[in-house]
């Protein structure tokens, strides 16, 4: 049927998918998605799509080579299996905190990943909490940028936590952590830390006031989970009391969950946006779920209707 609503998924995050596809109460669209003996991706839809509006979830999570060389693949086939037209759904987009020069003789890798995902045949880009905004200007499609503010910021209203003050340990991030602290009716305070490496950081000042009080640090992805914990850290020997966290993308690299689970947090809340390794070990992370928002996105991309009041 010309302009049908079709769901497919790789590897990425398969379950993530079928969340989406539920709520839209529709099922994943069948495709083999596999590997040949000597490691080539391997596609095959298997099922007719010509004149299809397909939307393919594939965040570019670790690892982020292979699961990016499976987006690319499987937009290829589904452009030359004629649909007419390509969502690359990407609820995490990788490579995207090399997105400027910071140093000579370094590329901008989130350019080339927006091209290479443009090459492939997609019409449109569909994410989340993109590292850096202007990584939207790499594209010469349309980018819908979803936020993830507002499921968090209903998960943290709901725990009425008293003497809230909210915390950004990245300058870069007070545009978000302002959104947050509006929102919940609280304070905000800034910790000016210094990058000494790729991933070390040491925090330096404190811009704002967190003595006895309750703290939430909002940032966008936790990696290593250094930066983090040294925030932390810096936060207790300021007075603050108890602390808590929130990130769109839990990366969740190398030392991390250790690191959290001997931390000083309280909790830690994510989303699904990447899939989480025996997340049962660690008890102070919460998983909150996208699906919702992303079928929500979804349904009114195919409808054309406005998916602006979605940010809110």
């Amino acid at each position: 049927m010309a302009n049908e609503l079709k769901i497919f998924s790789g590897n990425a995050n398969a379950r993530l998918a079928a969340a989406i596809a539920k709520c839209l109460r529709r099922t994943l669209g069948q495709i083999d998605v596999g590997r040949f003996p000597e490691g080539e991706i391997s596609i095959r839809i298997r099922e007719n799509v010509r004149g299809a509006d397909v939307f393919v979830i594939q965040p570019t999570c670790p690892p982020p080579n292979e699961n990016l060389m499976e987006l690319l693949v499987m937009i290829d086939a589904f452009r030359r299996a004629s649909a007419r037209r390509i969502t690359a759904v990407l609820p995490f987009f990788g490579y995207a905190r090399q997105d400027r020069k910071d140093q000579p003789r370094v590329p901008i890798t989130a350019k080339l990943v927006a091209n290479l995902i443009t090459t492939s045949g997609a019409d449109r880009v569909l994410t989340m909490d993109l590292h850096a905004d202007q990584i939207q200007g790499f594209f010469d499609i349309p980018v819908d940028n979803l936020q993830a503010a507002p499921v968090m910021i209903e998960h943290f209203h709901a725990l009425r936590i008293r003497r809230l003050t909210i915390v950004t340990a990245d300058v870069g991030g007070i545009k978000l952590a302002r959104r947050y602290a509006e929102k919940l009716h609280s304070p905000l305070a800034i910790v000016d830390k210094r990058r000494l490496g790729p991933t070390v950081t040491t925090a330096m000042n404190l811009i704002g006031d967190v003595e006895g009080r309750n703290v939430l640090i909002v940032d966008d992805m936790i990696a290593t989970g250094k930066s983090i914990v040294e925030a932390v850290r810096f936060l207790k020997n300021k007075g603050a009391h108890d602390i808590y966290a929130c990130c769109s993308h839990p990366v969740f690299s190398g030392p991390a969950p250790e690191l959290i689970r001997n931390s000083a947090l309280k909790s830690v809340v994510v989303t699904n946006s990447i899939p989480i390794r025996n997340l049962e070990l660690n008890e102070k992370v919460k998983v909150l779920s996208i699906a919702p928002l992303f079928a929500e996105a979804i349904r009114r991309i195919h409808t054309e209707t406005t998916v602006s009041t979605l940010f809110t």
